[in-house]
């Protein structure tokens, strides 16, 4: 049963990565550069604690439709340091994408796969259009440093996202669910990786600038945790 729920993921992510690159739109064909950085009173990665108070700049490329970026997240202490590299393709609403992560820390080997330990995912995602912008986000990985099972089986982790955002009071607000479908590196069954609430407000200092600052609940039944994380987005 594994199995084929396994399959059938990738299935979905071939079928739908097929159907969105095969059709037609008038897409901006102008190039454009993004930078930004969030500092976070601690960085916890779906349900699980990975670092205090840390900083996490990106930087990406965009046209034609296609986002190729690079995120990345250090703490103070420089004990974790994380490098991820993504290429992503939006049109109407749906994402595919694919995503590189290296977060072995400072000191380790960046290039050299056995100690690099990087892991690749693939993704897909759809926004619904409308007064209602459900959006629904399916992540496996399919090589690299995911765990295994007890025959040295890769267990092709899966990460589902349901998230809802809304207005209320002025404040920006996002309302989450996540789930993992089966034993993966997030739990070792069926379970809550993640329920969130968040609320983001601008700080308005001039006509021409403003900084987001957010408070975000997050609590995970898989990691038995719980976490309230404040930030800012520079």
């Amino acid at each position: 049963m594994k199995f084929i729920i396994k399959s059938t993921t990738f299935a979905l992510l071939l079928a739908a990565s097929v159907a969105v690159f095969g059709q037609e739109e008038k897409v901006n064909k102008e190039l454009t550069v993004n930078i930004g950085a969030d500092l976070v009173s601690s960085y916890v990665w779906r349900g699980m604690y990975q670092a205090g108070a840390s900083f996490q700049p990106t930087f990406n490329l965009s046209a034609y439709g296609f986002t190729l970026g690079a995120w990345g997240s250090s703490d103070f202490s420089v004990s974790f340091k994380e490098i991820d590299l993504y290429l992503l393709y939006d049109y109407k609403g749906f994402r595919v994408g694919i995503s590189d992560y290296w977060y072995t820390g400072e000191g380790e080997s960046y290039y050299k796969h056995a100690t690099g330990e990087h892991n690749f995912e693939a993704s897909l995602g759809y926004t619904l259009p409308g007064k209602y912008p459900l959006s629904l986000d399916v992540y496996t990985l399919f090589f690299g440093n995911d765990d295994k099972d007890e025959e040295g089986k890769q267990f092709y982790s899966t990460y589902i996202s349901a998230t809802y955002p809304f207005t209320v009071s002025k404040l920006d607000c996002e309302v989450g669910l996540r789930v993992t479908p089966y034993k993966s590196m997030y739990s070792d069954k069926f379970d809550i990786v993640g329920i969130s609430a968040k609320a983001t407000k601008k700080l308005q200092f001039s006509t021409d600038y403003s900084l987001p600052v957010f408070v975000e609940l997050l609590l995970s039944p898989a990691q038995d945790n719980a976490f309230v994380i404040f930030g800012m987005q520079f």
